[in-house]
């Protein structure tokens, strides 16, 4: 091992409700020989709430625009979770999905034929985008990424 190459960079996206898997995500991350860079070791669950969720929201989308790839543990995705893979599809990075567990060998990928079928989403998420499961996952397996109209659905997260 060459301590000195360089790996690829990849941010992992999670809901909050597996903050425990956290550990096992980077782990995960580590062993396929990539750099993990988690939003919950980053700023360590919103800091506590000493700052606005948003303004950490925003620090993750700095860090996407900076990582190689974005890759999303578990088959629920959160609203802050769905922003993120639509900026990663504006920005063209590659994206993978796979399940979550606290153990790193129990993670698996979900292939992209499989997500229809595996994706779910927190209440949030309809809440915010006020889309169907059917739309939001035709926007993010189907559609090749439309700037525009990404843009307007970031603008949603806004409202919160």
């Amino acid at each position: 091992m060459n301590a000195s190459v360089r790996l690829p960079v990849v941010f992992t996206a999670q809901s909050k409700v597996f903050f425990y898997c956290r550990d096992a995500v980077c782990e995960f991350v580590f062993k396929r020989n990539a750099i993990p860079v988690n939003p919950f070791r980053v700023f360590e669950y919103f800091l506590g709430d000493r700052v606005d969720r948003n303004l950490v929201r925003q620090g993750n989308n700095n860090l996407i625009h900076v990582v190689d790839e974005l890759w999303v543990f578990g088959e629920t995705i959160a609203d802050g979770v769905l922003s993120e893979i639509f900026l990663a599809k504006v920005l063209r990075k590659p994206i993978c999905f796979f399940t979550i567990d606290n153990r790193a060998d129990k993670i698996r990928e979900i292939t992209s034929s499989r997500l229809y079928n595996h994706l779910h989403f927190e209440q949030q998420v309809y809440k915010t985008y006020r889309l169907s499961r059917e739309k939001i996952i035709a926007k993010i397996i189907d559609h090749p990424a439309d700037q525009a109209e990404q843009l307007n659905l970031f603008d949603k997260m806004s409202d919160e």
